[in-house]
């Protein structure tokens, strides 16, 4: 029984490895890819749009939702990126009730990937945001002395966020595998269940964090009032 799909080599030539999460995470990408083709390519604002363009708004339109009210800026310019994470993560624990499917989600590299991705973003936002020079001054703060502190809590923030995803993903099914051994069928299925619940408050929890991390390094002194004329003004436009 395999704890990561890392070990699990599904291709191998002239010393080229292609393993299971390389493979899962082509597929999850690949059926991102189809569902954005099929919601995109008929686009219409008019009050008969297609199924594909309604589903692929109802989830946007939340995540919209839940970044504004966490972040109280204008959420545009950070949903590209965390509904992305949010899709990629959630995916891949639906697909899990495929049989022989293994999240790549499940596998520390993946997780460290993801984590890296928030890493660099949250000082590309916040310097798009503040400006480099602010930016960069509240690593002075509330004095020069906790500079070190400040950055090594940057780095100890995406190791938790790394290894929080992979242990919860990891865990759920190698705890399912157990259960196929030693339990009836009916056991293994609720467990089976719950891990697809449990997959999306991770997906879910992961954005989150994202968004709490994003949301704090572009915080500027602003009003609420002031974000909706932003927002209103963009829908004149």
């Amino acid at each position: 029984m395999e704890i990561s799909p890392d070990a699990i080599i599904i291709f191998k030539w002239n010393g080229i490895h292609l393993n299971a999460t390389i493979i899962f995470t082509w597929v999850v990408m690949a059926i991102l890819f189809f569902i954005s083709w099929m919601a995109t390519k008929n686009l219409t604002i008019g009050p008969k749009i297609s199924r594909w363009q309604n589903f692929l708004e109802v989830i946007i339109g939340y995540i919209r939702q839940q970044v504004k009210e966490i972040t109280q800026q204008n959420p545009d310019p950070f949903i590209p990126f965390l509904g992305s994470l949010f899709m990629f993560i959630s995916l891949s624990g639906l697909l899990t009730i495929i049989p022989g499917f293994q999240p790549p989600t499940g596998s520390l590299s993946t997780t460290s990937a993801l984590a890296i991705c928030v890493f660099f973003a949250i000082p590309i936002f916040g310097i798009a945001k503040k400006g480099a020079r602010a930016y960069f001054k509240h690593y002075l703060e509330p004095s020069i002395f906790m500079a070190p502190f400040n950055i090594i809590g940057d780095f100890s923030r995406t190791l938790a966020l790394a290894v929080r995803l992979f242990g919860n993903v990891m865990s759920g099914t190698l705890i399912v595998a157990v259960l196929l051994i030693i339990t009836p069928l009916f056991v293994p299925i609720v467990m089976q269940i719950l891990g697809l619940l449990i997959g999306q408050i991770q997906a879910y929890i992961f954005t989150v964090l994202a968004t709490v991390y994003i949301a704090s390094a572009t915080r500027v002194e602003s009003k609420p009032e002031q974000i909706n004329q932003e927002e209103g003004s963009k829908e004149d436009e």
